[in-house]
Order: C-alpha cells, then structure tokens, then sequence
C-alpha cells in the first residue's frame, strides 16, 4: 500500500514510572496513547484521543499519579498494549502515514516495548520529530519543552499536561502552526 499523506497521527505516550529507579521486577511501561490526527490540506487537528493500557510488568507509582493523574485503578480498565497496537494500525492506518510526536522518547518507548514483548511496531518508517523542527523552525539554540513551545507560539496549554490525549492535541496545535509557517514560507 503506498503512503497515506492525507493525515499527520500525532502520538503522546505516558508510561509508568517512578521517583528514581524502578522497583525491583518492573519496567516502565506504556499506559496511556494520545492520538490526534491533524488534517494535512487545512493543517488542523481533527479529534483527541486517549488509549488506556493496562499494565503488564509494572504497577503505577504515586509518583506517576501526581504527574499524570492517572491510577493503577484507571489502567486496570485498559486494554491490552497489542490491541491498543491494533487500533493504531487499523483505525489510524499508522503503517502508512507519517506520525509525529514530541521529541523521540514516544518513539524510543514503542520500539523498546514492542521488540521486548515481541509485538508487531505499529508504525512506518516516518517519524516527525516535533520538538527538533520547532527549534530549528523558531531558531532556536536549543529544544524546549511543549509548554514552552506553546508559550512562544502565544497559545494557551489545553487540557492536562501530562495526560496523553491532551498532549496529543497541544502537539498537534504545535505541528499545525509550524506547517502554516512552512506554507507562507514557500
């Protein structure tokens, strides 16, 4: 099948962890995927999405509450992380369209947990990197977080940072400005 280019699927990943080092026994590991895909004819994002994953090898700390809001009690309702690999690949057709997140730890987590759980990598080979192109886009010398980018784009943080499907959505109004720009540019 060749390449979709009618969508962007913007992914947040929120996982499990801890203040320091894991517990004995455990891995940090996904429980939570934020999807937004963004129009690419209008540049718009088109809904938020959040995939709750129940955990396998891990457990989820009170450290990892107060950051995401998210409790084992949550999770314990999600599913399983190879049907939320499905979803993405049947209903967001991420095999064949470019996907984006906020820096690489998205990406680098996907490809951990799938080779470690030998589940299929729901993804393609195009991967944007939105917190490299929007240093590069603004100038700037240095990455900065999505609150940051936010800041200098003059928009408001939408939502819970932290909780996947609001930071798919705030990175995907990210993605939106800097695709605009690129367009005005040419």
């Amino acid at each position: 099948m060749a390449k979709k280019l009618d969508q962007i699927i913007v992914v947040d990943v929120e996982a499990t962890c801890w203040e320091g080092e894991p517990p004995e026994g455990q891995d940090s590991e996904i429980i939570e995927i934020g999807i937004c895909p963004i129009d690419v004819a209008t540049a718009e994002p088109l809904e938020k999405r959040s995939i709750l994953v129940k955990p396998e090898k891990s457990t989820v700390s009170d450290f990892c509450t107060t950051l995401t809001t998210l409790t084992q009690d949550d999770v314990e309702k999600g599913i399983a992380f190879k049907e939320a690999c499905r979803i993405l690949k049947k209903e967001y057709r991420t095999k064949h369209r470019a996907w984006a997140s906020y820096g690489d730890y998205d990406r680098r987590q996907f490809e951990r947990q799938c080779l470690s759980w030998n589940i299929s990598y729901p993804f393609g080979a195009t991967h944007i990197n939105v917190k490299n192109l929007f240093a590069i886009a603004w100038k700037l010398p240095r990455e900065v977080g999505m609150a940051e980018a936010l800041k200098t784009l003059d928009l408001p943080l939408e939502g819970i940072h932290h909780r996947g499907e609001d930071d798919a959505w705030n990175i995907a109004r990210i993605l939106s400005e800097l695709v605009v720009k690129m367009r005005v540019s040419l």
